[in-house]
C-alpha cells in the first residue's frame, strides 16, 4: 500500500458522510448550477476531493469543508460553462456579421447551433484539444502534458480542427464565390 493510500480516509467514513450530507449537498449545489445532472457531477467531484484530501480535515469541520468544496466546484463548473457559451456567441457573431437588426437573434442562435454541430462532427482527439484550448482556456503546453502527446501534435490537432470547422461553417454564398473564383482562374491566360 502506498503512502498516499494510507493517508486517505477510510471508505466507510466517506460513505457515512455521503449518507449524512449527500442529499443536502445536492440541493445546495442544484440551487447554484440549476441542472440536476451537473449537480450530480459536482457532488461526485466534491466526494472525490474528500477521498483525496479528506484526511487533512478535522472530523468536526468536515461538513463545512464539504459545503465549501461543493461551492467552489459548482462555481468552477459554471465558469467553464460560461466561457463555452461566450466562445460560441463570439464565433456566431463573426459567422453572421452582416444580418439586419430584426433577424439578428435568430441568426445568432442558428450560428451557435451550427458551431455546436460542427464541433460534434470533429474527430474526438481534435474536439478534445479544441475544448481544452477554447472552453478551459488552457495553453497548448498544458494540453500536450495533460493528454500525454507532443506539443506539435496538440498544435496540429488544433490547426486541423480549425480548418475543418472553417470548411463546415462556410456559407453557401462563400462556396459559390470560391467556385466562381476558381473558374475565373482557369479561364485566365
Amino acid at each position: 500500500m502506498s503512502s498516499a493510500e494510507k493517508d486517505r480516509l477510510d471508505p466507510s467514513v466517506v460513505a457515512a458522510l455521503y449518507v449524512e450530507h449527500g442529499e443536502e449537498l445536492r440541493r445546495f449545489v442544484l440551487a447554484i448550477v440549476r441542472d440536476a445532472q451537473l449537480a450530480s457531477d459536482v457532488l461526485q467531484a466534491t466526494f472525490t476531493k474528500l477521498i483525496e484530501r479528506g484526511h487533512t480535515t478535522h472530523q468536526e469541520s468536515r461538513k463545512s469543508w464539504l459545503f465549501r468544496v461543493a461551492y467552489h466546484e459548482a462555481i468552477a463548473y459554471r465558469r467553464r460553462e460560461g466561457v463555452g457559451e461566450r466562445v460560441l456567441r463570439r464565433v456566431a457573431w463573426q459567422h453572421n456579421g452582416a444580418s439586419g437588426p430584426a433577424e439578428e437573434p435568430l441568426l445568432r442562435w442558428e450560428a451557435v447551433q451550427s458551431v455546436r454541430k460542427a464541433l460534434e462532427a470533429l474527430p474526438p482527439a481534435q474536439r478534445e484539444v479544441v475544448r481544452m484550448r477554447i472552453y478551459e482556456e488552457k495553453t497548448f503546453a498544458s494540453i500536450a502534458e495533460e493528454l500525454k502527446i507532443p506539443l506539435g501534435t496538440a498544435l496540429g490537432r488544433m490547426r486541423s480542427a480549425l480548418e475543418k470547422l472553417r470548411a463546415m461553417l462556410r456559407s453557401p454564398a462563400e462556396d459559390a464565390e470560391n467556385e466562381k473564383g476558381s473558374v475565373d482562374d482557369e479561364r485566365a491566360p
